[in-house]
């Protein structure tokens, strides 16, 4: 029952991490970096920032590190193709044009224009010049772009479970019925975002719960009736994709779960999928 943190997360198109946090200190707000995403500063509770910089103009935003991390384990790169399937307002997004540094190109695409219309704003704001946002509806675009992409994150509709220490009204509002009609959506997503993936590329797939039927359970259906895909050992593209800091699971995962009570994050879970070249 213990107040959730707030976490931000710097753009590094802006901002260093170190900058966002001495400015943060001298402020007088108790802020400390993430213990994982080498982007992220911690404030023990919510809070209302002041009106300048480094606060405003894209340069810092509300994350919470678990959300930061799954973005940061598409490992995107400079002059890759990058698609976020699901990216809602584009919080994940704007983490995947910081780490591309302007290079490359990334899509962004929801099935809801309003979303991403504020996502466009959001990309904006942050100086991320190499995305677009298409909706998912636009089908001649994405026809022609099956197994293009370097990289797909496919950060899913789920229940929310890894959220529910920030909204528990939400855990008596979702039924039976929500659940298996989530789950059956996922299953949807995760097929259909797998065929944007070029041989070699890597396809992510998130949730931000710890239940077993959304997470692992999806990732080993697909993996059944989907050969040319096969996991990469969480520990591994971490390393690779988030030098410096410590994996928080162990050297044999084949996904990323994470917990309130384990990492002091929400609960989310990723698992990276790569198709054989």
């Amino acid at each position: 029952n213990q107040e959730a943190p707030l976490d931000l997360r710097s753009n590094p198109l802006k901002a260093t991490r170190g900058a966002v946090w001495r400015q943060l200190r001298s402020d007088g707000f108790e802020a400390t970096e993430t213990p994982y995403s080498p982007l992220g500063v911690r404030l023990p509770r919510r809070v209302v920032l002041p009106p300048h910089a480094p606060y405003r103009g894209g340069a810092l935003e509300a994350q919470d590190e678990g959300s930061q991390l799954v973005s940061l384990l598409c490992d995107a790169q400079p002059k890759m193709q990058v698609l976020d399937y699901c990216a809602g307002a584009g919080g994940k997004s704007l983490v995947l044009g910081a780490q591309m540094d302007n290079s490359g190109h990334l899509v962004a695409t929801d099935i809801a224009d309003w979303r991403l219309r504020k996502a466009k704003e959001r990309l904006r704001d942050a100086g991320v010049q190499n995305a677009e946002c298409r909706p998912l509806s636009d089908e001649e675009f994405f026809k022609r772009r099956l197994g293009r992409f370097d990289r797909v994150l496919a950060d899913v509709p789920c229940s929310g479970a890894g959220t529910w220490r920030r909204n528990p009204d939400m855990k008596l509002r979702f039924t039976e019925n929500d659940f298996n009609e989530v789950v059956s959506k996922q299953q949807i997503i995760l097929h259909n975002a797998s065929q944007y993936v070029k041989p070699g590329g890597m396809l992510v797939y998130a949730t931000c719960s710890f239940v077993g039927t959304e997470n692992e359970k999806q990732v080993e259906t697909f993996l059944q009736s989907n050969d040319e895909f096969s996991l990469v050992p969480i520990k591994q593209l971490w390393e690779r994709a988030i030098p410096g800091t410590a994996c928080p699971v162990s050297a044999k995962a084949n996904w990323l779960q994470l917990t309130p009570a384990r990492h002091n994050t929400d609960g989310f879970f990723a698992a990276a999928l790569e198709r054989k070249s």
